[in-house]
């Protein structure tokens, strides 16, 4: 139901105002809207404690439009003594649509739900991102004694690809004079497989002219 409240700048009105405040924190409801700008700028200043209803209230929205409009303010003074109440009754239609176009504490529309939604999205898919990493080493063995072991891991690290670093290697006795490759890599899980990495780069040609097959020794999650 709505409320008329008239003369703000007298006395009688002021006491009007403070009487329907009691008990009261805001205008409408349990929450700032835009009733109480409107009834606010129609008070040309506190009343302080002669109506103190209005006076607390008053203060309350106060200090919401303070965290709102944060710079510092120098005061300005309007000259006139136009009723504010019937400024705001004269005013065009045009002028109250532009009033519930100016929304100061944001009744959320659609499009900023929509815009924080994809926001929050995109926070969530780059820190899965960031935390979807493994640490991998894996054997590479040779074929036999004979394969040139510089070449082979020269062949391993000519592999790359979005989400794959190579990390450090060294050589291990196998037996026989034949040694093997063990090779760590870091991967990103959401780009890289370690079991496509070592079926369709490393064990085929031109790589498997020194790679006779690999093998996956540890994997961890980071």
């Amino acid at each position: 139901m709505a409320v008329t409240f008239s003369d703000l700048h007298t006395e009688s009105g002021l006491k009007s105002l403070n009487d329907f405040l009691t008990g009261k924190s805001y205008i409408s409801g349990d929450k700032l809207t835009k009733d109480d700008i409107k009834v606010y700028a129609a008070v040309l200043k506190n009343p302080g404690d002669s109506f103190p209803n209005v006076s607390q209230w008053y203060n309350c929205v106060s200090s919401h439009l303070a965290a709102s409009f944060p710079g510092k303010a120098v005061g300005v003074s309007l000259a006139g003594k136009a009723d504010p109440a019937q400024s705001a009754e004269a005013k065009s239609p045009a002028a109250d649509d532009d009033d519930d176009d100016l929304d100061l504490f944001g009744d959320e529309t659609e499009e900023d739900k929509k815009a924080a939604e994809e926001r929050e999205a995109a926070k969530k898919s780059a820190k899965k991102k960031e935390s979807g990493k493994s640490s991998v080493l894996i054997d590479v063995k040779p074929w036999d004694d004979e394969t040139d072991m510089k070449q082979l891991e020269e062949a391993v690290r000519s592999v790359e690809m979005p989400g794959l670093l190579w990390g450090a290697s060294k050589l291990v006795a196998v037996g026989y004079g034949i040694k093997k490759l063990q090779i760590m890599l870091t991967i990103v899980d959401d780009l890289v497989s370690v079991d496509t990495l070592i079926e369709e780069y490393l064990t085929v040609e031109p790589r498997n002219e020194y790679i006779q097959s690999c093998d996956i020794v540890a994997f961890n999650k980071i």
